[in-house]
């Protein structure tokens, strides 16, 4: 039996995760679920683990400091969303990275992952707050094709871009519409996260393409976009609470 605790301050998204975790993993135990950082530190000095699920931002601090404030012995999967240097230090710093919203298919891999493992990779806590706090290149421009035309569309003139099959379909604040080669997840990674956000699976927004926002059903935000979108931009439960810290930035 496999002992977890998930650390992670959105009811909604630790709800989610431990009902998926029940569903596909009979072998994990949720113990508990703990929504700060000092609730935490305090929990696990005295209870014994063998795997935590740890959410970077928690509302009294990231939740790196469990490693200052404790000695982490036990795997560790983040789950959050982060730039692409961040990633890097947490592929090397735990048993794996889950960006939200979390996939079932992504968290059995991580679990498969997790149980073929033999020693869990030691936390580098510099290396991890380094990681946070490099500012990456991101992308200036995407190079599209129009016709048989090459264009070069500024990332200032995008308002948001949509998943198309295996393509990403970039839509201007002038409503023009092109397809990148590429996947949303890679165009996620290559954003500035103060201008843009992945709200669900198939959107990334940009905040200037924000016209109003509505309440939806169990936690959801409903975004009207302009230009408008083809379908209901729903913000995910999983992603709710993150995306409220991102407009109050």
């Amino acid at each position: 039996m496999i002992r977890a605790v998930i650390i992670e301050d959105e009811k909604p998204a630790s709800d989610y995760l431990a009902s998926v975790l029940h569903r596909i993993a009979p072998d994990v135990t949720v113990l508990k679920t703990i929504d700060n950082v000092k609730t935490a530190v305090q929990w696990l000095a005295e209870n014994p683990v063998d795997l935590i699920f740890l959410d970077i931002h928690l509302g009294d601090d990231i939740g790196f400091s469990i490693f200052e404030k404790l000695k982490i012995s036990v795997p560790v999967i983040f789950t959050t969303a982060y730039n692409q240097y961040a990633i890097r230090a947490f592929k090397l710093n735990s048993v794996d990275y889950l960006l939200k919203p979390i996939m079932e298919e992504d968290l059995q891999q991580s679990l498969d992952k997790f149980r073929s493992q033999k020693s869990s990779p030691a936390i580098d806590i510099n290396a991890l707050l380094e990681a946070m706090n490099k500012k990456p290149d991101y992308q200036e421009r995407f190079m599209v094709v129009s016709g048989q035309k090459i264009k070069s569309i500024l990332v200032g003139d995008v308002a948001y871009f949509l998943s198309e099959g295996r393509y990403v379909k970039l839509i201007t604040k002038t409503n023009e519409k092109y397809l990148l080669d590429q996947s949303l997840e890679s165009v996620s990674h290559k954003l500035d996260p103060n201008v843009f956000f992945r709200v669900n699976r198939q959107v990334i927004v940009g905040f200037e393409a924000i016209q109003q926002m509505v309440v939806w059903s169990k936690s959801r935000i409903k975004l009207e976009l302009k230009p408008a979108a083809e379908f209901d931009v729903i913000v995910s439960i999983d992603n709710s609470g993150d995306f409220k810290r991102w407009l109050n930035r």
